[in-house]
């Protein structure tokens, strides 16, 4: 029979414990902290913008009314077509204006014909009056006929003027330079004076204004930022506009900023601004949608921030995440200016020298130790670089 020592018996408690211990799992290793890349923030002087939405229409509009009576007798224009100032657009039948002219002609020659025989017995009768030869109620009688005479020969004039006026209105003349529309009339329509249907409306393109709104907010904003000294911007930088068309093309012509509406519409809290842009394509047509560019001035110490590094919360604010002090994980929430190519005019919550991670942001989370690299690419921003 197997007998158990007493030394055995001794070290019975000993071997249990290191059979136990021998069965514990091992502790896992620690993780390393995750991997970031980083962009370390600086300032640069920026060309701030503001992009706006927008109408083209036309720099002048000419609709075409008759200011007499009568029949079209011939169109002299093709519909569509570009027409220059004082071109023959409508000839109104001018056969009764010429009647009427030449009836006035006739009242004027008739009444001048009376005027040297009248003047003649005026002056003899106030001669013959001075030496008693006739009465004096004769002279002035004579006198006054003259006066009457020659009133005659200045009614004469007007009518044959008015006459000649309303003869010249009956070939209707471009009053601009454009390009005309449909005409609403054929020849041998009857027409009348100051009609409220046009005839035809010429359009002139050639320039072309493009009128756009700014909410009140923003020019509030602007003039804090002008009167703090952030922005700068001399005459002709706030008077420079570039134009994207429809299909986000940029417009070949730059324009020029005309005038800011001096009231706020109630309904938008906006006011409206106007530029002219030269059009000698025609490419721009009135009626067109288009987003006006329009120079606010140059920010010296501008945050650029990789476009990457701005997220947005659950309340739809934008953040960023940066390595904040003992390379822990910060939230920031920003404020996002304009777009710059891939990167955001950042106008609050980020400061010159803030590690922006641009790379790894799913691996982290606020609080967290994080090790970090800097970000390079070729489509960083020179620091010292306007960008525009």
């Amino acid at each position: 029979m197997y007998k158990i020592s007493p030394r055995m018996v001794a070290l019975g408690p000993f071997v249990v414990v290191a059979a136990l211990s021998a069965c514990k799992p091992a502790a896992p290793p620690q993780m390393p902290p995750p991997e970031v890349s980083v962009v370390t923030l600086t300032t640069a002087p920026v060309e701030l913008t503001t992009e706006l939405p927008g109408r083209t229409l036309a720099s002048a509009i000419a609709e075409i009314r008759p200011q007499v009576n009568g029949l079209i007798l011939e169109r002299r224009f093709v519909e569509g077509s570009d027409v220059a100032k004082g071109s023959l657009l409508y000839q109104i039948d001018p056969a009764p204006y010429r009647a009427v002219y030449d009836q006035a002609a006739a009242a004027l020659a008739n009444a001048q014909a009376a005027v040297p025989a009248l003047r003649s017995r005026a002056e003899r009768l106030e001669q013959l009056a001075r030496i008693d030869a006739v009465g004096h109620q004769e002279a002035d009688d004579a006198k006054a006929a003259l006066q009457r005479g020659e009133a005659a020969v200045a009614a004469a004039r007007a009518a044959l003027e008015s006459a000649r006026i309303n003869l010249s209105y009956t070939p209707l003349r471009a009053p601009i330079s454009g390009r005309i529309g449909q005409s609403n009339v054929t020849i041998g329509a009857m027409v009348t004076a100051y009609q409220p249907m046009p005839l035809a409306t010429i359009q002139q393109l050639d320039p072309i204004y493009v009128d756009v709104t700014q909410s009140s907010a923003d020019l509030l904003r602007l003039r804090k930022l002008f009167s703090g000294g952030t922005l700068r911007a001399d005459d002709s930088m706030r008077q420079r506009a570039r134009l994207l068309l429809e299909d986000g093309t940029a417009y070949q012509h730059q324009g020029t900023f005309q005038f800011r509406d001096v009231s706020v519409d109630p309904a938008t809290g906006s006011v409206m601004l106007r530029m002219v842009f030269p059009n000698p394509q025609q490419e721009l047509l009135p009626g067109m949608y288009v987003r006006a560019l329009i120079t606010e001035g140059v920010e010296d110490r501008a945050i650029l921030v990789p476009q990457q590094g701005v997220t947005r919360n659950a309340k739809g604010e934008a953040v960023a995440l940066v390595v904040g002090a003992g390379d822990k994980v910060e939230e920031r929430i920003v404020q996002v200016g304009s777009a710059r190519g891939n990167h955001w005019v950042v106008t609050a919550g980020l400061n010159e020298g803030d590690r922006v991670i641009v790379e790894g942001l799913q691996k982290v989370r606020p609080g967290v130790p994080v090790t970090w690299t800097e970000f390079t690419s070729q489509s960083e921003p020179q620091a010292a670089a306007t960008v525009r």
